[in-house]
């Protein structure tokens, strides 16, 4: 049930929240004016309380039923329950410190019943928590001015493009409006989108990064995001199965939107990936990281493409998604069709694979049957 939450706010967090200066909570610290009983998640539905040396505090915890002391760690545990907050509170007052977290079970659990990706359910939550950070509210006391307040502070402060920006309307929609069913969140219009051209490598440009990775790893993750125009996420998570060598495909498993596809796998991809194949012998993931039980992680993928491409000396400002953007408009400028290449992508809308349009820079004459590089 706790899963994906983290443990309790850093003393600068709890600063700002209980909206005093830093420096005053760390002398009021020092000086034990205010002796904080912190809260965290445990495992097995635990809640771990950790209490200074207090016996006023210490005789209050011993009025929680199911209270269990753990000498090792120096902390009591009890279960969690939907009151248990409620009691805390009223135990220990001013002196607990609550992470916001917990104001957010109700969403974590909504989220997961209604089968949310992992990656989502953890942004909902991270926005949810920064914005009760940010504010120094409960949830139900939220007002509609706060969110307004909060936006403002994201947009000139944060500097988040419009796309987060919706991100964050979308998240704040979820928990305010489906889980606390407060009506003042819908009066909170969504701005328009960016239209912005997305950034393609060129054939060359392609070829100078693929030549320029050494290591036979990573040459084969960048080969396939490529030759299939996948997404980060869905390199990182291919398993050994997902490989149909005697079709030339790829198996994607409940990408966005939770949707499974198959896209294109070429022969260089393939002999590329047979040699990694051989070399490392993958088992659970094909990709694994250092833990064979985890893959790597996208931020890793992230990183190896912006030293390949600093390797290669490219100066345009790509991200890793670049190769997939290269993928579809090599593609589209080898007279492909536009349905097709949707089918591949698994974009929901046509008007997403059309922005590609704008991004040729080819007449499109090149041979089907060659439409991406050739070693």
């Amino acid at each position: 049930m706790m899963e994906g939450f983290s443990e309790i706010m850093t003393l600068e967090e709890a600063a700002k929240y209980l909206k005093i200066g830093k420096s005053t909570l760390y002398k009021m610290a020092r000086e034990s004016k205010i002796p904080a009983v912190k809260i965290e998640f445990g495992k097995n539905d635990k809640v771990i309380i950790r209490i200074p040396y207090n016996q006023e505090l210490i005789s209050k915890i011993k009025m929680i039923s199911g209270r269990r002391r753990n000498p090792q760690g120096k902390y009591w545990e009890v279960p969690y329950s939907e009151d248990l907050i409620a009691k805390l509170q009223s135990i220990f007052s001013e002196n607990l410190i609550i992470d916001p977290y917990f104001y957010l079970i109700p969403l974590q659990k909504e989220l997961s019943i209604r089968k949310y990706s992992t990656r989502t359910t953890k942004s909902y939550i991270r926005i949810n928590r920064d914005f009760l950070l940010f504010s120094g509210k409960r949830p139900e006391e939220i007002e509609n001015k706060d969110i307004k307040e909060y936006f403002y502070y994201v947009v000139n402060q944060k500097k988040v493009s419009t796309s987060t920006l919706n991100v964050i309307i979308h998240a704040l929609k979820f928990y305010y409006g489906e889980i606390l069913k407060k009506d003042f969140i819908f009066e909170v219009k969504r701005p328009k989108k960016d239209r912005k051209l997305p950034v393609v490598l060129s054939k060359e440009e392609v070829k100078k990064v693929l030549k320029a990775t050494s290591n036979i790893k990573h040459k084969a993750i960048l080969m396939l995001m490529y030759s299939g125009g996948l997404r980060v996420g869905e390199v990182v998570r291919l398993r050994p199965e997902d490989i149909d060598a005697n079709r030339k495909l790829i198996h994607i498993r409940a990408s966005k939107g939770r949707k499974d596809r198959y896209t294109l796998l070429s022969n260089v991809a393939l002999q590329t990936l047979r040699e990694y194949g051989k070399k490392e012998k993958p088992q659970k993931w094909l990709f694994p990281s250092w833990n064979k039980e985890k893959h790597i992680t996208a931020r890793t993928v992230q990183k190896i493409f912006h030293n390949v491409c600093k390797k290669a000396g490219i100066d345009k400002d790509v991200s890793v998604h670049s190769l997939r953007h290269s993928f579809a408009t090599h593609l589209l400028e080898s007279g492909i069709d536009l349905r097709y290449i949707q089918e591949l992508l698994g974009h929901k809308s046509s008007k997403t694979t059309e922005i590609l349009h704008s991004c040729q820079h080819e007449k499109p004459f090149c041979n089907k049957k060659t439409h991406l590089i050739s070693f």
